[in-house]
């Protein structure tokens, strides 16, 4: 499965992901399967029956895994392949409605409240009210629903367990019926549900609540087989020698007993990182030099230095041999 990243919390990256017209929905998992490695994305049978199911029922897809094993990269190769556009909103702590759903916009309000005085139309705008459409702006989840020309986006809800119970409570809706109920104007319901993914990398439980909405499917970390054909799908300049010693070095290191273990996006750094370097083989050194591509915490650094890089190395070359 080939792994994925994310960023920007408030408005969602709002850009076209495919650039041409949109694809048909895949006839059946052997098509997702094909749709995704289009799209560079290297998805085991369960993984593409999981997208297939989620895509024909109209079904959010909630992907739980750890960091760095390609959830997120789900959602952006489904908008590239399928030509949709890609809305996504980046979850963190205190996430709300006004960042994530709407909000009004209270300065063009007062200053719509000052032009009617002045025109001595006061009353006409008290009559077509303050809480119009007009007013009102649209966040991530709220564009979502509102496709323009039966262009239905993909709309990604990224990290969902950094926020708190309130906003998943708030999600219910969303998820069920694919509306939301705004007090001042009502129910605002998508006229085509727009292709839903979720990911979670488990840092809390998710209520039970929301995964009754959802599909759902746990990305693993892949064995050597498939991380090797993902390096050389993504990063073919390192050579057949150098990508299979780094994903025996990387295979290794997750059988230690790390506090975060590296996920596939860093096997693709540490790749990408050992080509910058002029590498086409792994040594000690340069695999010693070069450990921050691949682990991000000073404890776990000390325990790869500890087990002796050296000899991960050696117990690596055993392993492909």
């Amino acid at each position: 499965m080939v792994r994925g990243t994310g960023s920007t919390p408030r408005e969602g990256a709002d850009h076209p992901a495919g650039g041409g017209a949109m694809s048909a929905i895949p006839e059946s998992v052997d098509d997702t399967e094909a749709l995704l490695a289009a799209g560079h994305y290297l998805a085991d049978r369960e993984l593409a029956t999981a997208v297939f199911l989620a895509l024909r029922l109209r079904r959010p897809l909630l992907l739980e895994g750890e960091a760095g094993v390609g959830k997120t990269e789900i959602a952006k190769v489904l908008a590239a392949t399928l030509g949709r556009e890609l809305i996504r909103l980046q979850c963190y702590e205190g996430l709300d409605i006004a960042d994530a759903v709407y909000e009004w916009n209270h300065a063009r309000q007062m200053l719509a409240v000052r032009l009617a005085e002045a025109a001595g139309t006061g009353h006409e705008l008290a009559e077509s009210g303050l809480y119009a459409e007009r007013f009102l702006q649209r966040r991530p989840v709220l564009r979502a629903l509102h496709s323009v020309g039966g262009e239905t986006p993909v709309l990604l809800i990224d990290e969902l367990d950094r926020t708190d119970a309130p906003f998943e409570a708030f999600l219910l809706e969303v998820l069920s019926d694919f509306q939301v109920t705004i007090p001042e104007l009502g129910t605002v319901r998508a006229a085509e549900p727009p292709i839903v993914i979720l990911t979670s990398n488990r840092t809390r439980e998710i209520h039970d609540a929301l995964k009754r909405r959802c599909l759902y499917h746990w990305v693993d970390y892949p064995d050597a087989a498939r991380e090797l054909a993902i390096l050389e799908r993504k990063v073919p300049e390192a050579g057949a020698a150098l990508s299979r010693a780094v994903v025996a070095f990387v295979q290794r290191l997750r059988q230690l007993d790390l506090y975060r273990l590296p996920g596939v996006a860093e096997t693709l750094d540490w790749a990408r990182a050992l080509v910058a370097l002029g590498c086409t083989t792994l040594d000690a050194q340069t695999a010693a030099l070069t450990l921050g591509a691949l682990i991000k915490s000073q404890d776990d650094l000390g325990l790869v230095r500890a087990a002796g890089v050296d000899a991960m190395l050696a117990g690596a070359a055993a392993a492909q041999a």
